[in-house]
């Protein structure tokens, strides 16, 4: 008689899912690079990922045509996944300089319609290889908790709010969620971190 197969503890029940964390520590932020120096591909994917709000499998989209022209300032137009539509994003230094480096080392064989992020065998990465190489960087970097393919966009998100003091109601529209409860919850902003914003500030 075949024995029924133990559920993982730690597996989310069927419809739920569990939280990834953003990355709140800057210093963890330069070691994740530090780390990634010498993996061009690897440092872009993170870069761009942490400087922009696109979602993982967006970011696994874009093709070298797309981004080879781009000066700092441009705007890097990509649809959507979840409602179909363009959304424009201008692009800061940090992002632009992590794209050409990418492409100074990109294999001989590309082509304008080839994907950004090659994975060995020639295609895109997968969202779920993108996990992975999250989560050891991550780890590599000493941090404690869970990340994941969202953390990137998430990391984003949660600097603009707590180091850039950006309202919620412009990261709202940015992730495109319906409230700023939503928005607050999705980036892993704790009501301890909020009130710290009010007390640094003395008028």
């Amino acid at each position: 008689m075949a024995h029924k197969k133990s559920r993982n503890p730690n597996h989310p029940r069927k419809g739920s899912s569990i939280k990834v964390e953003p990355i709140r520590d800057l210093v963890a932020i330069a070691a994740i690079k530090a780390n990634l120096s010498d993996k061009p591909r690897d440092l872009c994917l993170f870069t761009l990922g942490i400087n922009t709000a696109f979602r993982a499998n967006e970011l696994l989209s874009i093709t070298v045509e797309q981004v080879a022209h781009l000066n700092v300032g441009d705007l890097l137009e990509l649809k959507q996944s979840k409602t179909g539509k363009y959304r424009a994003t201008p692009l800061n230094r940090p992002a632009v300089e992590c794209i050409q480096n990418w492409l100074a080392t990109y294999p001989a064989h590309r082509n304008p319609y080839s994907p950004l992020f090659l994975s060995r065998t020639g295609e895109a990465l997968k969202v779920s290889t993108v996990s992975r190489m999250v989560k050891y960087w991550c780890k590599k970097a000493g941090l404690k908790g869970n990340y994941g393919s969202h953390t990137l966009r998430k990391t984003w998100g949660y600097h603009q709010r707590i180091q850039m003091g950006t309202a919620a109601p412009i990261l709202m529209e940015a992730f495109g969620h319906t409230t700023q409860k939503q928005t607050l919850d999705y980036l892993g902003i704790q009501s301890g971190e909020i009130m710290d914003i009010y007390l640094r500030m003395e008028l």
